[in-house]
């Protein structure tokens, strides 16, 4: 099993010890140190740190393992490490905010899903390297988000659209409101401090930075800030080291927004010039967003909202007015005694109502498909007896012949569109026209069963024409 040396420098500091692969031994063993600095390894007797997660100007982050639960739990193990040459005061004031990390967690992360829980806060004092001295260190476990922060999330995807970038804000709106109304500020919201478990709920880290001080909305006389924020985040009155206040944390969140927006650097956004943020003009949101991050952007605490919950309500769109229900005029009470009907006509008798005209029938609004075909077997047959009658006539195969005949076959169809002829008229009229036209089909040496087929095959390519056109028809007009 390897085991990580949490000591600042050490120049070895993965170890490795094969008789702790075997269960019992791990769960008895008393204390590994490191081979290479002398370190003790094993966290408060129980937590196994595995690799190193990160490292901040005041302190650094493991991923370890709790040798005391069945499942070898893992959990963050955070080692207070202040970098620099910082005065006693100022080494203080950082020891303070260390512990302050862990009361919080402790009071927050119970009661609150979105809050990483705490496991154990302890110190731990080891001989120096160097001869004679000691050196002591603060540690805090707490539970392992296993995702990725934001900003790793930013660099991956590239910029969020509106959608993603109103779930960070609203799920985080959540918990500043939890975080505001149990007395805390946090001071350093950012995107490497939200992270994105795998199963895609958001978490609020690093609590190092928060602020105690909040009573019912505001803050103490002895509220003043020390100092600790993250450069862009920070509004201007954290900066300075005046109060904070729970819009400061709107602030910085209002900031971590535009810049999942446009996967921008705070100092590309910031117009420096003209004292304010310019960033509309890379991202593509609604005006309602817009305006809402813009408020949270202001400079001055008290023109920005006053807490998460406003935001919230600013971010829901607005129902339209209700209109009251109108209410029908009360009828005036039945008279006791009802004037009696005189035989006196009125004055002025009641003008009838003009009636609207009666509707179109049926049959007039359009044509059936069997009206459709049996007008085109006639159209057909019809021709068919034509084209043999002025065959046969005096006037033979020619232009004019051909032209008579087309006048007289778009008069029959006009007539049927117009409905002189329908129904039963277009047998009757069949009928006759075959009557009128047998005896000089006879006389030209046509015999009457062959007239009798052509007419029909007429008729009948004049069906299938029909039902081609139609079916093309019906095609185009589903597809145009």
């Amino acid at each position: 099993m390897e085991i990580y040396c949490t000591r600042p420098g050490c120049p070895r500091p993965e170890n490795f010890f094969t008789d702790l692969d075997d269960k019992v031994t791990l769960q008895t063993a008393q204390q590994k140190f490191c081979t290479a600095c002398g370190m003790p390894l094993i966290l408060a007797g129980r937590y196994l740190p595995s690799k190193l997660l990160g490292q901040g100007g005041f302190g650094a982050a493991f991923l370890a393992r709790d040798r005391y639960t069945p499942t070898m739990r893992e959990c963050v193990v955070k080692q207070f490490q202040p970098s620099g040459n910082l005065s006693p005061q100022q080494l203080k004031i950082a020891q303070n905010l260390f512990a302050r990390e862990a009361e919080v967690l402790e009071q927050l992360g119970r009661h609150h899903p979105q809050i990483p829980d705490l496991f154990a806060f302890f110190p731990l004092s080891t001989q120096s390297q160097k001869p004679g001295e000691e050196d002591q260190f603060f540690y805090l476990v707490q539970e392992f988000i296993d995702g990725q922060n934001l900003e790793e999330e930013l660099a991956d995807k590239g910029v969020f659209s509106e959608a993603e970038a109103l779930e960070v804000l609203r799920e985080i709106l959540n918990v500043l409101k939890f975080v505001h109304e149990n007395n805390s500020i946090h001071r350093d919201i950012k995107p490497s401090n939200i992270m994105r478990e795998r199963n895609g709920r958001l978490y609020l880290l690093d609590f190092g930075a928060v602020k105690q001080q909040v009573n019912q909305g505001a803050v103490t006389s002895t509220g003043s800030s020390t100092g600790i924020y993250s450069m862009g985040f920070a509004p201007p009155e954290q900066m300075s080291g005046a109060q904070v206040y729970p819009s400061t944390d709107l602030y910085a969140l209002a900031v971590t927004v535009i810049i999942l927006l446009t996967g921008k650097d705070p100092g590309d956004l910031y117009d420096s010039y003209n004292n304010q943020w310019a960033w509309r003009i890379y991202a593509q949101v609604s005006d309602t967003l817009e305006a809402v991050l813009n408020r949270m952007l202001l400079p001055t605490p008290n023109q920005r909202f006053s807490s998460a919950q406003e935001v919230m309500d600013a971010l829901e769109p607005q129902s339209p007015p209700q209109t009251p229900p109108i209410t029908p005029p009360t009828p005036p009470p039945t008279p006791i005694n009802p004037p009696q009907p005189t035989s006196q006509p009125p004055i002025n008798p009641p003008q009838p109502i003009p009636q609207p005209p009666p509707p179109v029938s049926a049959k007039k609004k359009g044509f059936s498909l069997l009206e459709t075909l049996g007008g085109a077997a006639f159209t057909g047959f019809m021709g068919g007896l034509l084209s043999f009658a002025l065959r046969s006539s005096f006037l033979g195969l020619s232009g004019i012949s051909v032209g008579l005949l087309g006048m007289i076959i778009g008069g029959l169809v006009y007539a049927q569109y117009r409905r002189w002829i329908e129904g039963k008229d277009l047998l009757i009229f069949a009928g006759i026209a075959l009557l009128l036209m047998l005896i000089p089909f006879l006389r030209a040496g046509f015999s009457f069963t062959f007239v009798m087929v052509i007419a029909i095959l007429a008729g009948a390519a004049a069906v299938s024409i029909t039902t081609l056109f139609r079916l093309v028809y019906l095609l185009l007009s589903r597809f145009l």
